[in-house]
Order: C-alpha cells, then sequence, then structure tokens
C-alpha cells in the first residue's frame, strides 16, 4: 500500500550499512540528489572516518553496532533488537538496507516496525564463496528475510540468477536488476595515460578494502613471479588494512610484502582519483563482486583494467576490449594477463582506456542509478524527487 506523503520535505529516508565507508563512497550521488530536494536523510552504520563527511553533506548518523566478522547469534539479535528500535523511532518511510547483515537483519526489525524496505544485494561475498555452515545458515536467512523488502535490488545478473535458481526469493517479482549503482563521470573525469619514458616505472594499483577474497593473495605472487623480468613494474595496494570482514588482511601481512619489496602501500584514501591517475593499469583480481567501484572508476577515468573472470568484474570488463579478464584464484593465470598488460604497445592500451569510458558512459552512469531510487520513493510514497 502506497503511503501518503506531503511533499519531499516531509520525506524521511534511511540508509543502513555495516560501514559508514561504504554509504559515503558509493552513495554520494543518492545522498546530494535527496538532501537537494530537503528531504531528511539518516545513516545507521557504524562510526568511522567518513561519519563526518556524511554530516557535513547534510546526513543524520547514528552509530550502529554490526559485528560483520562474528557468527555469534546473540550479537546479530542485537543488532536487529537496535534497527526496530530506531525505526520506531526515527519513522522512516523508506529504509534502504545495504550488505549481508543490515539486508538480513534489518528487513526482518523493519517488517516488525511496518517500514517499508528495499534490499540491496552489494555482493554475495563470503555466502556464496564458501561452503562453510555459517554461509549454508546465510543462505537460510537470506531465504527468510527477503520475503518483506518492498523491493530486492541486485547489482549484476549473476547473483540474481544465484538467488532464483536456490530459491531464496520468497516473491521473485520482487526482483530488481539494478545493473551497478554507478559513477559519477564528472567526479571521475577521463585522465590521459601517465607520459612515462621507457626506463620508468609501470604502475599496476589494486585499490579496495585488503581482503583475500578480494585476491590480493594472488596479486602479491604475481608480483613476485613479475618481477625478475620487469623489474621497473611497480605494485601498488590502496585501501584500508584489518577491516571488520571474515577476510581481512592484517597490517603484518602487508608490513611483509613492504619489507620484500614486492608491494608499494599507499595506505588509504578519501579520493581514489590521484591514484588511478597515476596508474597505467588498475587491478582487481576478486573472487566475486556486485559491480566492482573501483573497476567503473578506473574505466571512467581511461585506464586499461585487469580484473578476474567472475560475476561482477565481467559486468565491467569486456575481454580484450577495455581490459584482460583472469582466471580467479590463480597467481599464474593473473601474472600472465599483467605480463601482457606490460608487453602491450601504449597506444593499445590507451585504445582500451578511451573504450573503457565509453562503455561506463553507457551502461554505469550514476544518474541512470539515481532515476531508479527516485522510481521507488515515488511508487512507495508518492512522492516525485
Amino acid at each position: 500500500m502506497k503511503q501518503h506523503v506531503e511533499s519531499a520535505s516531509a520525506l524521511r529516508i534511511a540508509l543502513v550499512c555495516n560501514t559508514s565507508f561504504a554509504i559515503y563512497t558509493y552513495r554520494q550521488g543518492l545522498i546530494r540528489m535527496l538532501v537537494a530536494r530537503g528531504v531528511e536523510v539518516t545513516v545507521i552504520a557504524p562510526r568511522d572516518r567518513t561519519t563526518a563527511l556524511l554530516e557535513q553533506m547534510g546526513c543524520r548518523c547514528i552509530g550502529l553496532h554490526v559485528a560483520s566478522k562474528g557468527t555469534n547469534p546473540r550479537d546479530d539479535l542485537r543488532t536487529m533488537a537496535s534497527l526496530y528500535k530506531l525505526y520506531r523511532g526515527v519513522r522512516p518511510h523508506i529504509v534502504f538496507h545495504y550488505t549481508i547483515k543490515p539486508n538480513i537483519y534489518g528487513s526482518i526489525a523493519a517488517k516488525l516496525a511496518r517500514v517499508d524496505s528495499v534490499a540491496v544485494t552489494t555482493g554475495l561475498g563470503y555466502v556464496f564463496i564458501q561452503r562453510s555452515r555459517a554461509a549454508q545458515i546465510a543462505k537460510l536467512m537470506y531465504r527468510f528475510a527477503f520475503r518483506f523488502p518492498r523491493e530486492v535490488w541486485f547489482l549484476n545478473q549473476d547473483d540474481q540468477a544465484a538467488f532464483l535458481e536456490r530459491k531464496l526469493l520468497a516473491h521473485p517479482e520482487r526482483a530488481r536488476l539494478l545493473h551497478g549503482e554507478g559513477v559519477d563521470l564528472e567526479q571521475f573525469f577521463f585522465t590521459p595515460l601517465p607520459a612515462r619514458e621507457n626506463n620508468q616505472a609501470f604502475s599496476f594499483v589494486l585499490i579496495g578494502r585488503l581482503l583475500w577474497d578480494k585476491g590480493v593473495g594472488e596479486y602479491v605472487e604475481a608480483a613476485r613471479r613479475l618481477r625478475k623480468t620487469y623489474p621497473h613494474a611497480r605494485f601498488q595496494l590502496l585501501g584500508p588494512v584489518g577491516v571488520d570482514n571474515p577476510s581481512a588482511i592484517s597490517q603484518a601481512d602487508v608490513d611483509t610484502w613492504v619489507r620484500e619489496g614486492v608491494i608499494d602501500y599507499l595506505g588509504e584514501a578519501h579520493d581514489v582519483r590521484p591514484a588511478i591517475a597515476a596508474a597505467d593499469c588498475v587491478v582487481l583480481p576478486s573472487y566475486r563482486e556486485g559491480v566492482p567501484r573501483t573497476l567503473m572508476e578506473a574505466s571512467a577515468m581511461g585506464r586499461p583494467v585487469v580484473a578476474t573472470d567472475v560475476p561482477g568484474c565481467r559486468e565491467v570488463v569486456a575481454d580484450g576490449v577495455n581490459g584482460l579478464l583472469c582466471e580467479a584464484r590463480s597467481a599464474e593465470s593473473l601474472a600472465a594477463k599483467l605480463s601482457q598488460m606490460l608487453d602491450m604497445p601504449i597506444d593499445e592500451r590507451r585504445a582500451m582506456g578511451e573504450r573503457g569510458r565509453e562503455k561506463v558512459a553507457q551502461e554505469f552512469d550514476e544518474r541512470k542509478v539515481v532515476e531508479r531510487y527516485k522510481d521507488v520513493v515515488r511508487e512507495l510514497t508518492g512522492v516525485s524527487l
């Protein structure tokens, strides 16, 4: 049943995630649109270094305890109870849930609090990568919780197909394909490849949370294999270490690689554009993705990419067109593709980057994604934004 809301300025929307960082990094276009229309935007997520930045954008931020690494049911029930209490207090007209635990426990809490919700599956992660008992339980929880959202959004066709094939959706007709969360083409503007002399360093960079599931181990091993043949090549990592995730890489691991001289660790950054602009190629050897923002941003800026032939990555990368695809979990395959990129004439790499910009502009423009949010708000509340 459609709610009746007088105007955009009377509208209350909540965004719930397991990190504030993800809300800030991936949904700035959405937030800017909502705030500009006078909507009250509440971000419910664990506080981190981006919380203040979200507040500066005009969001109200409320801290949330989410045990992303844990499988203790008491912790998860505590998260669900907290969300129920918050929804009863904030009374949002719509809640958008992102990432596994908010999707599961937030969808249940929203139903109990009689609040409309939309579940956005930003990537299936360990649930569909691992064959553990925890992963099996997560699938059962998805099956139960996803009967409650008004819509369930998927970022790629493989993830949607996986849910449908395993009968995890009680209401398959509520599934929607979002095709990625988009990229701001003005913010991530086209940048020519760095001008280098033959003896200057060729830079690869892997950008993202440092997780084993992102293929960081394979990237490091590929770098080891290539160092002797290509002494001028540099292999960089940019992103947070020791994050709250079962697949997190420790600072000690990174320090070891740096001491070995195989990796340059760039730390983490709010703005990844300088790192992309300085790179010759962006790499993401992930095991599975929703639709990876890193690859969309790199392509938007005209960088050729090397990624794995897995759900999510192959949405952005057309093999041989705007980048190269390798086998997942294979340092050997990754090294071969990185070697191919190193040996490629600069004109060919430049053309790959240009085709990447064209592909992102056609398929992943953030403005199209924001329009989908506007549509669902209008459908559920009657308010046109």
